[in-house]
């Protein structure tokens, strides 16, 4: 697993971070216009020899991988360069892989740096005009006409239309000017296809940069600007919206990523999650300026201001291709209907979303515990309740030491390293075991080895790591919500010295689980006189105390939970969790653990499986349902969404083992997972209906119940807008928007 920049790509970001910031500044980006181009820097990158980056080394260029390539288009895009750079990158190319006379003859005029080559996005046909980029500056295009592949020169430099941003869009008209042909043949249209996939890559690259610097740049800017006496980035009105831009545009680089690694590895869907990641790369940069172009408010809308620059370039690169939504349908095409796609050779590629070889024993063992012991006639597979939970499966993963693997064994576990308990953990989603209990066992059993004393130690956690005994959650009171601090239980000492008690009184909400759990994780307020997070003090009280009343309250999502009540409830010392009154450094450790989307991802491609196979024999419009293009981009839709959750999670994860610094990246992936599971649990309601209204087990009632499961996953392990407040603050360095 490698999810962050590789040791070898480290150079090449710095060197281009380092050259676009000093040579791209916005003075000369805006110098450059209308036009958008600027011979200047146009000189300085064929010096640097960046054109040529991805031309074979047999054919005189750098031999690079594509991943670089993508490494310096997001520097590129983040300050706005304003020179043809992906055309060229891919016109060269192909012409190292065509080869013969006149493609070596045209790589060396590109060398002189006053020869432009660029690259038309579409087969061309005579007569038919296309805005190509880079074409208002060219000396040349490079063009697919039928099967043959050849370079064109216009009789006259190509009318420069004003447009919408500076990217040197230049009229073509196919056919005018004299053609040097290279080949003509079908390999020859292939390479061309190919090439069109690797601008796409390239772009969303430059794209991803973009968003990230003008988020970057209105959250500096919120920081600094101040309305009502603060500011304005202490409004969530101004911050949230930020904070989910930042995780979209994270998920451009997940979804680059994985696209690369996929093209690396032969996978058949490569060539839709290539698709898929243009298509996110124009959304995610489209909805990223406005949100900042909104921050600067009026001040935005001036010229003298840089975020205009951004704001139009968002949109004007991508859309030469034509609508990106269209990228949707064929990703879905490629996808569900088998369609080819010819894909460019990326080279090395290091990153790396699997979980190392040192993992997969531990994984096979799991999964040989699980189908030793589940019965799909008696267990609720693929149901994530606490209703599914069953004690004969989870005193059989205890025994063999699998329900907390990380643990140590002295405690249950089994030392597993974080790449193996991720592999082992990974296998109950496979089989479809939810087991909710573990879940919230496993973080209590987590915060009693931190904070709990050797007693408490040893009577909770090898039955906790054997499977008997579970624990359950008291945080959320009915006043309270997700604000988890304001908790108003109270917890008074009786006595002193360390064989004290506590007498607790209060009320839970919510306490799932607890008609199966020994304990319950209790947060009380110990000191009333002071701030809110500051008098809170934890506890693991163990349920079979006398005063305690679990009564259940039952959801629309066919789940129980629990309201707990705790009356002159009598607590030895031994179940307090931490220091008295510090219980905010307990809760800051249990959150980062719930604060995760790390299964929401396999829910979606479930439904996505329930849906294509009930499409099998249906009809929309007269056409098969799988073909029509409002099916195929619904179903990409989600396909990128889960992708996307999938690798933010795993980054979260990454961030773990390689000890980086964490900015909230738990967080982020939580509040994308459960969004996209809401939002597109929605879509494909809608998409499938009306067979998705009926509920069951299995078709599409698999959808109807996401649907209703999806609703509460934004207020689980801390509300999305407690999460999206961390995010402003730790990522973007906003100002604290709660109090």
């Amino acid at each position: 697993m490698l999810l962050s920049l590789p040791d070898d790509s480290q150079p090449v970001k710095e060197m281009f971070e380092r050259f676009f910031a000093a040579e791209s500044t916005p003075a000369r980006v805006r110098a450059a216009e209308p036009v958008g181009f600027d011979p200047a820097l146009w000189k300085e990158l064929v010096a640097l020899d960046a054109p040529f980056m991805r031309l074979s080394e047999e054919a005189g260029g750098g031999g690079m991988s594509l991943f670089d390539a993508t490494v310096m288009m997001e520097q590129a895009g983040r300050r706005l360069a304003a020179a043809p750079l992906a055309e060229s990158l891919v016109a060269l190319r192909i012409l190292g892989e065509v080869g013969g006379e006149t493609a070596r003859e045209w790589i060396n005029k590109v060398r002189d740096g006053e020869t432009v080559l660029t690259l038309a996005l579409k087969p061309v046909t005579d007569g038919k005009t296309q805005l190509v980029p880079g074409g208002a500056v060219a000396t040349a295009v490079l063009v697919l006409d039928g099967d043959q592949l050849a370079i064109e020169l216009p009789n006259a430099p190509l009318e420069a239309p004003s447009s919408l941003g500076g990217n040197a869009l230049g009229t073509f008209a196919p056919g005018q000017g004299k053609r040097l042909p290279l080949a003509s043949n079908a390999d020859a249209a292939a390479i061309y296809a190919a090439g069109i996939e690797e601008w796409k890559l390239l772009t969303a690259a430059a794209l991803g940069g973009l968003a990230d610097e003008a988020v970057k740049m209105a959250s500096a800017y919120a920081t600094e600007r101040e309305a009502f006496g603060q500011p304005i980035g202490t409004y969530q009105g101004i911050s949230h919206p930020l904070a989910n831009d930042i995780i979209d545009v994270d998920g451009v680089k997940m979804l680059l990523w994985r696209a690369l690694r996929d093209l690396a590895d032969g996978v058949e869907s490569a060539g839709a999650t290539v698709s898929e990641t243009f298509w996110w790369a124009t959304k995610t940069a489209t909805n990223s300026v406005a949100h900042a172009l909104h921050t600067f408010g009026g001040y935005g809308l001036t010229n003298e201001y840089d975020i205009q620059l951004y704001h139009r370039r968002a949109k004007s690169w991508a859309q030469a291709l034509g609508n990106p939504e269209s990228e949707l349908v064929r990703a879905g095409r490629r996808l569900f209907l088998g369609e080819v796609a010819h894909l460019p050779d990326p080279g090395v590629v290091e990153i790396s979303f699997e979980t190392p070889d040192t993992g997969r024993e531990l994984a096979d063992e799991t999964r040989a515990v699980f189908a030793a012991v589940l019965d799909p006639t008696k267990h609720q597979l693929f149901d994530h309740s606490f209703e599914a939970f069953s004690w004969d499966v989870h005193h059989a993963l205890g025994k063999a030491r699998l329900l907390f693997p990380s643990w140590p064994e002295k405690f249950g576990g089994r030392d597993a390293d974080a790449d193996s308990n991720r592999a082992s953990n990974a296998v109950w989603n496979e089989v479809g075991w939810a087991g909710l209990p573990r879940g919230v066992t496993g973080l209590a059993g987590n915060m009693v080895q931190k904070f709990g004393s050797p007693a408490l130690q040893e009577e909770v956690l090898l039955p906790f790591a054997r499977g008997e005994v579970t624990s359950c959650l008291g945080y959320t009171e009915p006043s309270g919500g997700s604000d988890v601090f304001a908790a108003k239980t109270r917890a008074v000492r009786d006595g002193s010295g360390d064989n004290a008690d506590w007498i607790i009184n209060g009320q839970k909400m919510f306490t799932s689980g607890a008609e199966w759990a020994s304990y319950v994780l209790l947060l009380t307020r110990t000191n009333p006189d002071v701030p809110k997070h500051k008098g809170l003090t934890m506890f693991l009280v163990p349920l079979n105390l006398p005063g305690i009343e679990i009564h259940p309250v039952h959801t629309f999502m066919d789940e129980r939970t629990n309201a707990t009540f705790y009356s002159d409830v009598r607590v030895p010392d031994l179940y307090r969790i931490g220091e008295v009154n510090g219980g905010l450094k307990c809760m800051a450790s249990a959150l980062s653990e719930e604060q995760g989307g790390a299964h929401y991802h396999y829910q979606l491609h479930d439904m996505i499986a329930a849906i294509t196979q009930w499409a099998a024999d249906e009809e929309r419009d007269g056409m098969p349902f799988m073909e029509h293009p409002g099916t195929l981009a619904a179903l990409a839709r989600v396909h990128a969404s889960a992708l996307i959750s999938e690798g933010l999670c795993a980054r979260a994860l990454w961030t773990s083992i390689a000890k980086e610094p964490d900015l909230a990246y738990g967080p982020a992936s939580k509040i994308f997972s459960t969004q996209a599971f809401i939002d597109h649990s929605a879509e494909l309601l809608d998409l499938a209906s009306p067979g998705t209204l009926l509920r069951g087990k299995e078709g599409l009632s698999v959808v109807e119940k996401g649907y209703r499961h999806s609703t509460a996953t934004s207020i689980y392990g801390g509300s999305s807008e407690v999460l999206r407040s961390m995010i402003a603050e730790r990522r973007l360095g906003m100002p604290r928007s709660r109090g």
